[in-house]
């Protein structure tokens, strides 16, 4: 399974398709923009963007259920495979993206992330709780 090193295309553009309506995954995302100190990187919030944004075979409802990145190709990643790809591009990261290659990683980190995604509901009905309308706090 050595599609990880494959997938990199480091000559080419990324797009990034997060959730920003997720405040766990709104912080992570902050994270790495935060760390795209050459922009080479472009960040789409599926929350709050025009369906066109999304590019082809992507709908809104598969980007808001996992994260998923473009290549410059037009070959869509998500979940473990997509976050290897984003750590690729941001050179304070690339030591995650290093470290996911080693076999077996890879697919370590998608279970991961399939588990996080079970529990992430739970996060966004509690941020929607806290900000009620009236809520001052």
């Amino acid at each position: 399974m050595n599609e990880p090193q494959q997938a990199m295309n480091l000559n080419g553009p990324l797009t990034v398709y997060f959730d920003g309506g997720c405040p766990v995954c709104r912080s992570e995302i902050n994270a790495y923009q935060r760390a795209d100190v050459t922009g080479q990187v472009a960040w789409v919030d599926v929350s709050q963007c025009p369906e066109s944004d999304l590019g082809t075979a992507l709908s809104r409802s598969e980007a808001l259920a996992r994260l998923h990145v473009r290549l410059s190709d037009g070959k869509l990643l998500s979940g473990a495979r997509a976050f290897v790809e984003i750590w690729s591009r941001l050179s304070a990261w690339r030591w995650l993206a290093r470290l996911a290659r080693v076999p077996g990683v890879i697919q370590l980190m998608e279970w991961a992330y399939v588990a996080f995604l079970r529990l992430r509901p739970l996060w966004r009905r509690a941020e929607s709780t806290c900000q009620a309308p009236g809520n001052t706090q």
